[in-house]
């Protein structure tokens, strides 16, 4: 089966206005299939993020560069759906208007626009929520709404930056739940950026671990835990055998980190 996205030989270079150079990645090779769900995993610092932002087109690789469905990805585009850690929705747009933002810049007649946010907010559990502002809302149904909005313009790929990093562990989990059901469904390709352990094995398919900086991609484990899942599977053996292999992993990473 061919690749949907293809990382090839990424790197980036961050230079300070006093022309001091910074490694932020190294060259990175990676391929991600259709449907999918790929996350990566790494100690703070490490590059996963800049990764991503490459992915996005919000920012430019040093080297290489990364091809979707074979072509080059030379800026941000409605083929690719960003989720950011922070809420990022409009604050003067209600959950409704948040979500049929994309759909009506694209022009999508009125009726079928109401018809999406509608699937999508039943689909994200938000309905009775759909006039209400991101202000009015808890941080776990502004991520709801962020993730409700990302779908609705039907990406090709899903690009998920820490998106529960900032919720409560017993929304987090909800979220994990959520998003996982939808992917079940929907059949998206994932990339999907974490630091907890537990998330990045929950969801995926496939880990990647990123080494210590400067960022690459040291080992890559299938996750072969059937569908649909339970959050029930986290305890058990085999969930906590690839705990243990990966806290190895990220303990060596993130202590190479405090030695540079």
């Amino acid at each position: 089966m061919s690749s949907q996205l293809s990382i090839q030989g990424v790197s980036r270079v961050f230079t300070s206005p006093k022309g001091q150079a910074t490694q932020a990645l190294t060259p990175v090779d990676f391929e991600v299939r259709e449907n999918d769900f790929v996350t990566i995993l790494g100690p703070s610092g490490c590059g996963k993020s800049t990764l991503l932002r490459i992915v996005a087109g919000l920012d430019q690789p040093t080297t290489g560069q990364v091809l979707l469905d074979g072509v080059p990805v030379q800026g941000p585009g409605a083929d690719r759906g960003m989720v950011f850690q922070s809420y990022t929705l409009f604050p003067w747009l209600n959950v409704e208007q948040n979500i049929r933002f994309g759909l009506r810049e694209r022009g999508m007649p009125e009726n079928e626009q109401k018809e999406r946010s509608d699937d999508f907010i039943a689909k994200v559990g938000l309905r009775g929520f759909e006039q209400h502002f991101p202000k009015q809302l808890s941080g776990g149904m502004q991520q709801r709404t962020a993730i409700a909005r990302a779908l609705a313009n039907d990406p090709k790929i899903l690009l998920m930056d820490e998106p529960f990093g900032a919720l409560d562990n017993q929304t987090r989990v909800l979220m994990q739940e959520l998003l996982l059901g939808i992917w079940e469904s929907a059949q998206k390709t994932v990339l999907f950026v974490t630091h907890d352990i537990d998330e990045a094995i929950f969801m995926a398919n496939r880990v990647a671990v990123f080494s210590a900086r400067p960022g690459r991609i040291k080992t890559e484990l299938a996750v072969d835990f059937p569908h649909p899942r339970h959050y029930t599977i986290k305890t058990s053996p085999e969930f906590m055998a690839l705990k243990a292999q990966l806290t190895e992993e990220i303990r060596a990473e993130a202590m190479a980190t405090d030695t540079h």
